[in-house]
């Protein structure tokens, strides 16, 4: 019952942060409904490497930050947040080799969200385009800022995640 219940409040709190952090980019405009986007939480990609929680943790406060987004097609809702979970779910069977675990993130982002611009927002240039910019923005988040956190991570990852 500890487990589950320290595993419960992980994941709460890895959704709490992540719907924040979002909210937080698209605040400062980085993040929306354009085709250049930079939201600062795709960081914590990485932490499925230290929890299990962090897979529903991640989808659920992607889910409600893409909610609480004003302008947001439910397009986006539904598929930008499966993108996350299928993304965090590889990463999570990714976990022992921690070069690899951003990058199941990035590309599920790639594939899934550029369909997701052209036909929920009309966002022009065709599907390569979109999966161009996402494919910059996912990585610059999920590995320029991914990876410094996972490597900070690592150093008191048993007084963190138990």
């Amino acid at each position: 019952m500890k487990r589950k219940t320290r595993l419960l409040t992980e994941g709460a709190l890895i959704a709490a942060l992540y719907t924040a952090l979002t909210l937080l980019s698209a605040a400062v405009g980085l993040s929306g409904t354009n085709a250049i986007q930079f939201r600062i939480s795709e960081a914590l990609c990485v932490l499925p490497a230290f929890t299990p929680a962090a897979v529903p943790g991640l989808f659920a406060g992607c889910l409600i930050a893409n909610l609480l987004s004003p302008g947001i097609s439910p397009w986006d809702v539904l598929f930008g947040s499966l993108a996350t979970l299928i993304g965090a779910l590889i990463a999570y069977f990714l976990r022992r080799h921690p070069l690899l675990v951003p990058i199941p993130t990035v590309l599920a982002n790639t594939l899934i969200v550029p369909w997701v611009l052209i036909y929920a927002y009309g966002i022009p240039g065709g599907f390569w385009i979109q999966a161009l910019w996402v494919l910059l923005g996912e990585a610059a988040c999920c590995m320029v800022l991914g990876y410094p956190l996972m490597f900070a991570l690592r150093r008191h990852r048993d007084r963190i995640f138990r």
